[in-house]
Order: structure tokens, then C-alpha cells, then sequence
């Protein structure tokens, strides 16, 4: 029987150099743990593996373990879906409204910044400036023939500015700290082995599945989409363990950082200012989204400004825990963005792109 191409591949110093490399990856994870960053294991595995390939240090990423990895990423996110989401959304449906024109009027206008100012392409331009999370646009820019390498580093530099700005004031005020832990993740020895089983199945499953029906991001949708529907239909509460979810992490953010091997810091270094700029803009669309919505509805300025906030579903909504903010007003206006945007986004894309004279590459073309 003839083994897969990626199977055949295999080598012992091509295993110990993958190895190696994710073992460098945890340190970092490890580091940024200890330091409370933002999803520490993803961030600090990239941080350590970019800082070592601008460096000129030759490591070799995992390669197709990133994708099976992202199957868990999907089943993770839809695992934040709960029964009474739905009736939690229709409470508040100025404000998700007002995320639908903030994505549209701010992103909008930054895609079209970067893409004719700064000549990142379309590809690059739209993934890199639509607010979504770091792996979800990595992975659509990655599908639809963009340079995955500059939308990492752009959506890298916004999620990192971001949660330091945003906690500043609430820092200064309500002696904030970041906590380091997701809270779609639980410990091992907390999940029932039926629960497991069926997030695999989500894995698995939505991953094949999403093949078949060439559903676009098939690695994170398909298993998103299932999991969604598990814990949305009641049928499991639970979340994957949480070492899954840091080893997940470190493999996706350590893949991301071996894109730069070879590439100097001068090369990156006008994306690193342009990213600074988009979040200095998305961060000032949110206050004064905040600012109107806070007069038409009465809701406090810093509810909504955490809310609209350009940053990942599990920082905003453990900043919303410390301030002892309503968790279901917070998560449910970051849960709808993202998904609004992994759904829509690339159908938004598929749309528009030829009218920039962007030819969109065939299936077998694709990374």
C-alpha cells in the first residue's frame, strides 16, 4: 500500500528538525505565559521562531501537522457557542448592527489604504485589514493566494497593540491584569470521554467534510461549524482540554513564524509601522462607535469600547471578567464579528476581487 506524499517525506533529521522547533516554540509559549501576553502559547511561539528566523537561524516548520492542528483551533472557537446565544443576540441589536458597519466603514477603508497606498496587493490588503482573529485571516489569506507571511505579521502587531492599549486605562483604574488562560479551553482530567470523543469527531469530521464540500478554510470552518452545532444544539457543553489547546497553539504559531526564514527585519519592518497605524485606527473607530452607540442606547462608553475593540474573543472577554462587566454583552459582540467575518469574508472577497483585476487561483493552485 503507497503511503501519503507527506507520510514518504519523512525523515529522522526532517522529525528532529520539526522537533526542534517546537520545542523552541514552547519555550517561548512558556515565556509568554509567565509574562501574561495575550494567547501566550500561540504569540509566544511565534514571537520566539520570527525573532530567530529574521535572526538567520534555519528552522523547519511542521509542515502538515499546522493543518491538523487548526482543525482543533476551529473546534475551539466554536466551542464559545452556547444555547442561549441566539436569544442573548436579539437583546442587542443596535449595537450588532453597528459591528456589521464598523467591520464594513473602518476595515473597508483600511483595505483600500493599504492597497493603494501602501501596494500590498488585494489578497494581503483585505485579509490583513479585516478585524477578525489572527489564525481564522491567516488561514483565508492562505486559501485565497495571499502572502500568509504579511498578513501573520500585520494581524500579530494589531492583537498585541491592541491588548496593550485597550487594558491601559483599565489597568490605571482598575488595577487590571491580563490573565493567561483561555476560556474555551478546560483541564484534561475535567472532560468526559464521549464529550472528547465528539470534539475530535468535529475535528475530523468537519475537516474531511469541509473538503468534500470545498467549504473555503475547509482545516478551521468545517470543524467550527460542527462544534457550533454540538453546543449550540445543547448536545455537549465541553471544551477541548487545555494542553490540546497550547500544543495546537504552539504548532500554529511556531508554523507562522518559520514563514520568515530567510527574510531580514528591514523587509518586515514597514509592514510592523503599517500594522501600528491600522490598529491605532480600528481602536480610534472604536471609541467613536462607542461614543454614538453610548447615546442612542444609554450603555457605558467602556462596555462598548471593549466590545468593538479589534482584539481576540478570549482577551477582550477576560478584561470584561475583570471589570465585572456583563461576559454575554462582550463575547457575543466579538464572536459575532468573527464569525461574520469567517463566513463572509470570503465570500466578500470573491466578489470584489475581480473587479481589482484579481485573478483568484484555481483549487489545485491554492497553498
Amino acid at each position: 500500500m503507497k503511503k501519503p506524499a507527506f507520510l514518504s517525506s519523512l525523515t529522522p533529521r526532517l522529525i528532529g528538525a520539526v522537533a526542534v522547533t517546537l520545542a523552541i516554540g514552547a519555550v517561548g509559549g512558556f515565556a509568554a505565559e509567565k509574562l501574561t501576553l495575550p494567547l501566550p502559547w500561540l504569540i509566544g511561539a511565534l514571537l520566539i521562531t520570527l525573532a530567530l528566523a529574521l535572526s538567520g537561524v534555519k528552522l523547519q516548520g511542521p509542515g502538515k501537522l499546522r493543518t491538523y492542528m487548526t482543525t482543533l483551533l476551529g473546534v475551539m472557537l466554536g466551542s464559545g457557542f452556547t444555547p442561549d446565544i441566539f436569544s442573548q443576540a436579539v437583546k442587542w441589536p443596535i449595537s450588532l448592527a453597528a459591528v456589521l458597519i464598523f467591520i464594513i466603514t473602518v476595515g473597508g477603508g483600511l483595505i483600500f489604504w493599504l492597497y493603494k497606498s501602501l501596494k500590498l496587493g488585494f489578497a494581503n490588503s483585505f485579509f490583513a485589514a479585516s478585524p477578525g482573529a489572527l489564525a481564522e485571516m491567516v488561514i483565508l489569506a492562505r486559501e485565497f493566494g495571499g502572502d500568509e507571511r504579511v498578513v501573520t505579521l500585520m494581524h500579530s502587531v494589531r492583537l498585541m497593540l491592541t491588548v496593550l492599549i485597550i487594558p491601559f486605562w483599565y489597568r490605571f483604574y482598575y488595577d487590571y491584569t491580563p490573565a493567561a488562560r483561555a476560556a474555551t479551553a478546560e483541564a484534561s482530567s475535567d472532560i468526559a470521554l464521549f464529550d472528547l470523543a465528539l470534539l475530535i469527531a468535529c475535528a475530523v469530521v468537519g475537516y474531511l467534510g469541509g473538503r468534500k464540500i470545498r467549504l473555503p478554510a475547509y482545516q478551521i470552518l468545517g470543524p467550527l461549524l460542527l462544534s457550533a452545532a454540538l453546543h449550540i444544539s445543547g448536545v455537549t457543553s465541553a471544551n477541548l482540554p487545555e494542553l490540546l489547546i497550547d500544543i495546537a497553539q504552539v504548532v500554529f504559531g511556531a508554523a507562522l513564524g518559520c514563514q520568515f526564514v530567510g527574510i531580514s527585519l528591514r523587509e518586515v519592518s514597514r509592514l510592523v509601522m503599517a500594522s501600528a497605524g491600522i490598529t491605532v485606527a480600528f481602536i480610534g473607530g472604536a471609541a467613536v462607535f462607542a461614543a454614538i452607540l453610548e447615546a442612542l442606547t444609554g450603555l457605558p462608553f467602556k462596555v462598548l469600547l471593549l466590545a468593538f475593540a479589534p482584539g481576540g474573543i478570549v482577551e477582550m472577554t477576560l478584561i470584561s471578567l475583570s471589570l465585572n462587566i456583563d461576559i454575554a454583552f462582550i463575547s457575543t459582540h466579538h464572536v459575532f464579528r468573527v464569525i461574520f467575518l469567517l463566513l463572509a469574508a470570503p465570500l466578500i472577497f470573491l466578489w470584489i476581487a475581480p473587479k481589482f483585476g484579481v485573478v483568484i487561483p484555481r483549487k489545485d493552485e491554492r497553498h
